[in-house]
């Protein structure tokens, strides 16, 4: 096992667009840390730099202290899964599996000792003489996995590797993957587009963007206190609301939009940061369970009803208020009919304020 540490990171192309703009953090001794942006937000060239696949423009690479920027990727001791699983056809599940040591000149018996307890951790040992085309895509990950497990590296990076299952596999290959960290105990550097995979996986989250670090963070101080408007709309299914509008402190708090003005309630001491923006723009956000139905007396505003998604155990409603849409979350026993008018209120404590020219977070 090993630390990475990553100080002002820069890769910037010949044609001048810059991929990753000075990223900086430390991916502690057997952490797992995930990696989460949309597409072509420079995730997987910062995994790429890490890994040696891609050369850093400037910055500095630690692996476990030495500093690796000139290094060549075999001489990393690092661990790559793909988002293509990459398996030999022609080669059986054991051979797949062992492939890699037998081309660094491992003895017989420890090659076959890695790939039997690789194969036992991820339960593959009845399938070791089958090929790639006779396994299930979980099956096929699980050996891409198995692959880099036989190589006892220091880092796990995993690039995308559930992006090619269906949604049930890839609960199920989460689950597998946490599973298999917490036996391990290995560092591991995971890299989505999944804001679900990055919320369930990562003991923490680096949220990216146009090659720019926005937030590191645990999972629930993502969700509960975004750095800005970006990680706050990205991170959350449904994504939280967002009302845009000139707050006003007149016999209480208002935030005054073009065709209504709402009544808000911010904590004291959120209250105490909005003293300085009386009078200028921001941005609202509210989560969608934090928007509630309530009784006509202890409304805030009405919005009808236009489309109801039931999904089990809960329902989204999106609602129409004036000219925004705003998405509640609620119980699947109390769901209204379409195009009913619903008096609603927001949780108190539960709003979240934005500079609506910058973007970032009003603490």
């Amino acid at each position: 096992m090993a630390t990475v540490s990553l100080e002002q990171v820069r890769k910037v192309y010949p044609n001048g667009h810059v991929g990753v703009d000075d990223a900086s953090f430390t991916i502690a001794d057997g952490e797992l840390l995930v990696l989460v942006g949309p597409s072509g937000c420079g995730k997987t060239t910062l995994l790429r730099m890490i890994a040696g696949l891609e050369s850093m423009s400037s910055g500095t690479l630690r692996i476990d202290g030495r500093v690796v920027n000139d290094v060549a990727p075999k001489d990393r001791d690092i661990a790559m899964v793909f988002q293509n699983y990459a398996l030999y056809p022609h080669m059986t599940v054991a051979q797949n599996l062992g492939f890699g040591l037998h081309l660094r000149g491992k003895p017989k018996e420890e090659i076959e000792r890695r790939v039997r307890d690789a194969a036992r951790l991820l339960e593959l040992e009845h399938r070791l003489d089958a090929r790639p085309a006779a396994l299930s895509g979980g099956q096929r990950q699980r050996v891409a996995l198995g692959r880099a497990l036989v190589r006892e590296p220091k880092v796990f990076l995993l690039d995308e590797p559930l992006s090619n299952l269906d949604a049930r596999l890839r609960l199920s290959m989460r689950v597998e993957i946490a599973r298999l960290h917490r036996r391990l105990n290995t560092t591991t550097l995971y890299v989505t587009h999944d804001q679900v995979e990055a919320m369930t996986l990562g003991e923490r989250i680096v949220v990216i963007d146009g090659g720019t670090i926005q937030q590191i963070d645990t999972p629930m101080n993502l969700y509960d206190k975004p750095a800005n408007l970006f990680v706050a709309g990205f991170l959350g299914s449904p994504a939280m609301n967002l009302l845009r509008g000139r707050l006003l402190r007149e016999n209480g708090w208002q935030l005054i939009l073009p065709d209504a003005a709402l009544r808000i309630h911010p904590s004291s001491a959120q209250a105490a940061a909005l003293e300085a923006w009386n009078g200028r723009d921001v941005a609202l956000g509210i989560r969608p369970e934090d928007v509630q139905v309530v009784a006509p007396t202890d409304a805030v505003l009405e919005a009808k009803v236009e489309v109801i998604e039931p999904v089990g155990n809960e329902a989204f409603l999106n609602l129409r208020f004036a000219d925004q849409a705003i998405v509640s979350r609620v119980s699947p026993q109390h769901m209204p009919a379409p195009c009913t008018t619903l008096p609603l209120a927001f949780a108190h404590g539960r709003l979240h304020f934005f500079d609506a020219e910058s973007g970032k977070r009003i603490a």
